[in-house]
């Protein structure tokens, strides 16, 4: 099947579940349908293939499966993966909300900006409805007070006119609409800023009272609701990890009237992905109460230079009590930032309540602390050479590296059968394909380092049957069906998916690696470029004129090529001499007589002599 009719038969599958589950009465989103069908597939108990052709048996059992998991009562899991889509959809960073926030501002005053900007005044009427639209832009702006507020209006209608009288308007009206633009918010600025500075002065105070309550209080009401919200996340926690820890031991026998631990399990899910999405929430919230005061004690410092600097003087320049007020609007921006999300409940039958306090009486209750408190018995990376190992005291900026399982313990959870336990970074953190792992033990941290990648495999076939591990241990990169749920939000409606961030980058490298492959003849210029074209192409419209000399009259110049004798040398024998006496022989009567006796005697000398 084509990508087209796969996404077809997507779309049909999740609208055909929504509607059912709409019949009987259970309210899901497409969003949540749509990550069920994707974890029902990849379930291997479901017997589904997930590079086969679904057939219409496949869709009818896959829908079926759905709603039961969809509708299934007293169901953790399926709270935990509601509780991930509600976070996931809603959840947004500080510096986008702040920018929808602005970005919701420029729209709403785009209109108004582009009426005064556009404007085609004539008589003195509209003259001063411009200068009234002007103030009105101002006031909306800023967010200090309503244009329908006619004291609001005069107020800001004389501050303006002390440092934007109506005559300039001509010069404003002549200017460009970007000139105009950016004139209309430094006059928003300034106006604020003296208004501010005017209502500090008639309370006799340093502070600006504007949402001085909300900013002061609210935020650090809501850290604490937070925290308090967190603790008792964290007792439950900690409660159900005692009563696993006991259940999942070698040594305890459970029969069939024992606690069901998948049910404990999926209730421990649930109470580690609210602890996950709260400590986010109070972070967030703890660095807007730092920022709000820093911020707050900015515009204090502000206001008390410029009452040292006016003082009672009759007449200041405007410049010099500029305060920009984009630092207020700020604060007031994140009061509203902040959110709580749904509250999920637990509720189990109160058979399996008395049981998990029978368990719980006996057994020790675990502190945070305990479970991340310094270790002696750390790893030693001599003992495995071939992985890399850091450890917080030694690693710059450690806090700040993302860890694998969102800091669980993966050996952990493969070896005692889905528990989840946080992992100990001082015992040492395991660096493996630019992933860390942390772990609850050394014997935990070295029996992974032996083989990370089947471990990794495994806990990714454990999420496979918890669907909901795929968001608290963020394994999406394992799963290539699964995305996070705000993209299958956007697939769902047939929208496409936001694409990542990219930045550009470069490398230096150097230009001639190789100095015999310089081309002698390139050249980069453009501009050079164009000359040589220009001077080959004025070439071809010239004649060749030559003349002759007597030198040169009736001759031609020859050239003959040759080839110089070669050198050439063969090995042969060398002379070779040795000390022998040389021979020497005298014969005597070989002359004057016939027939005469010869005497031969030898002269021969030895080597010696």
């Amino acid at each position: 099947m084509s990508q087209a009719g796969a996404e077809t038969l997507l779309k049909t599958v999740i609208g055909h579940i929504v509607h059912e589950c709409r019949l009987r009465g259970h309210a899901v989103s497409e969003t949540l349908a749509a990550f069920m069908v994707s974890a029902v597939v990849l379930d291997p108990r479901n017997g589904f293939n997930v590079d086969r052709t679904l057939t219409k048996d496949d869709v009818q059992k896959l829908e079926e499966l759905c709603l039961d998991k969809l509708t299934e009562k007293c169901s953790p899991s399926l709270d935990t993966i509601k509780m991930q889509v509600c976070f996931d959809m809603n959840y947004t960073t500080k510096c986008e909300f702040l920018e929808d926030i602005h970005q919701s501002e420029e729209s709403k005053l785009s209109p108004l900006c582009r009426e005064i900007t556009d404007n085609r005044v004539k008589s003195r009427k509209e003259l001063d409805g411009l200068y009234q639209k002007i103030t009105t832009y101002i006031l909306q702006r800023s967010a200090m007070g309503s244009p329908t507020d006619t004291n609001t209006m005069e107020e800001a209608t004389a501050v303006l006119q002390s440092v934007f009288p109506q005559a300039e308007l001509g010069n404003f009206r002549v200017a460009l609409k970007r000139d105009q633009e950016q004139q209309l918010k430094e006059l928003t600025m300034i106006v604020t800023g003296i208004r501010l500075f005017n209502k500090a002065n008639k309370r006799g105070e340093e502070e600006v009272d504007i949402h001085e309550l909300i900013l002061q209080e609210a935020l650090p009401v809501t850290s604490k609701s937070i925290a308090n919200e967190l603790c008792v996340t964290q007792t439950l926690v900690f409660k159900y990890t005692v009563v696993l820890e006991k259940l999942t031991s070698s040594d305890v026998q459970l029969g069939h009237s024992d606690m069901p631990v998948i049910l404990l399990k999926q209730a421990l899910y649930n109470a580690r992905q609210h602890e996950v999405f709260l400590k986010m929430l109070l972070a967030d919230a703890n660095s807007c109460a730092k920022h709000v005061e820093t911020l707050l004690s900015d515009v204090s410092s502000q206001m008390k230079m410029l009452k040292e600097t006016v003082q009672s003087k009759t007449a200041v320049p405007a410049a010099t009590v500029f305060v920009s007020c984009f630092v207020l609007k700020e604060c007031l921006s994140l009061q509203v930032w902040l959110w709580s999300p749904t509250e999920t409940k637990l509720h189990f039958p109160q058979e399996l309540q008395k049981r998990e306090i029978k368990i719980y009486a006996f057994a020790s209750l675990k502190c945070g602390c305990d479970l991340f408190c310094l270790s002696d018995n750390c790893v030693d990376p001599a003992s495995l050479k071939t992985q890399e190992w850091l450890f917080p005291e030694t690693t710059v900026n450690f806090e700040e590296m993302p860890l694998q399982y969102n800091g669980f313990c993966g050996y952990t959870l493969v070896t005692r059968d889905g528990l989840l336990l946080p992992g100990n970074p001082y015992i040492g953190a395991l660096k493996h394909k630019e992933k860390l792992y942390v772990f609850t033990s050394k014997e935990a941290a070295m029996k992974f380092a032996l083989s990370p990648d089947s471990f990794v495999a495994e806990v990714a076939e454990k999420a496979k049957y918890s669907p909901e591990l795929i968001q608290l241990l963020k394994l999406h990169q394992q799963f290539s069906c699964i995305s996070p749920y705000s993209d299958v939000s956007r697939l769902s409606q047939g929208l496409p998916v936001k694409p990542g961030i990219k930045c550009e980058c470069g490398t230096q490298t150097e230009i001639h690696p190789v100095e015999k492959n310089i081309v002698k003849s390139y050249e980069w210029n453009e501009w050079e470029l164009r000359r040589k074209a220009l001077k080959l192409a004025n070439l071809q419209t010239r004649v060749t004129v030559s003349v002759q000399t007597d030198l040169s009259h009736m001759r031609r110049e020859n050239v003959t090529q040759t080839w110089l004798p070669k050198n050439a040398a063969c090995q042969s024998k060398r002379d070779g001499a040795s000390q022998v006496p040389k021979p020497q022989t005298f014969v005597a009567g070989l002359r004057g007589q016939r027939g005469a006796h010869v005497v031969k005697a030898n002269l021969t000398r030895s080597v010696d002599d």
